[in-house]
């Protein structure tokens, strides 16, 4: 009977430690500002996913392209269908690692983040560095960067060439808790 209720224990323990190595958000928030001398745009993203392996300091983020939200709902329509084509291409993703993530304290750190972002098909290599704080029961990251709309292959209509900045700067916020299984 007891070794039935240590199996029963371990199994538990187990089943906590596995559980603690990753960190989740399904609430994560990204943002992108286009600045021109005719206008700025502006979209928010309040749906994005992302998961941090805190054994090898692996992340991934998905990011659903109709989620971003604009000022203007026609601003909203053009961007999903003739410059990102959320239909074809429904999401970006980035997968890559957190540098010396295992030699974090908890607390404040810079850190620098590195790996493949693929939006609109195509895919690059994109290093960042983002202010990261970790505690026992979260992780936090907060970054802003630019990225190139050519490098994405997102073409701009002539029509609209100088409404749109060449390159936009995007903002990334997580809060990441420590992910159960159900």
């Amino acid at each position: 009977m007891n070794n039935k209720y240590l199996m029963i224990s371990f199994l538990l323990i187990v089943s906590f430690m596995n559980a603690q190595e990753k960190f989740l958000t399904k609430q994560g928030f990204v943002s992108f500002f286009s600045t021109t001398l005719i206008e700025d745009i502006t979209a928010d993203n309040h749906q994005v996913l992302s998961i941090i392996d805190t054994e090898n300091g692996s992340i991934a983020v998905a990011i659903l392209m109709k989620s971003f939200m604009f000022e203007k709902s026609l601003m909203q329509e053009h961007f999903n269908e003739n410059y990102v084509e959320s239909d074809k291409y429904p999401k970006a993703v980035f997968k890559g690692w957190i540098e010396d993530f295992d030699q974090l304290d908890t607390g404040h750190s810079q850190v620098y983040i590195g790996g493949n972002i693929t939006l609109h098909g195509v895919t690059q290599e994109l290093e960042i560095i983002a202010e990261i704080v970790k505690w026992e029961d979260q992780i936090s990251i907060k970054a802003t960067f630019p990225l190139a709309v050519a490098d994405f292959d997102i073409k701009i209509p002539k029509i609209v060439t100088n409404n749109i900045a060449r390159t936009i700067d995007v903002t990334l916020n997580t809060i990441h808790k420590p992910y159960k299984r159900k």
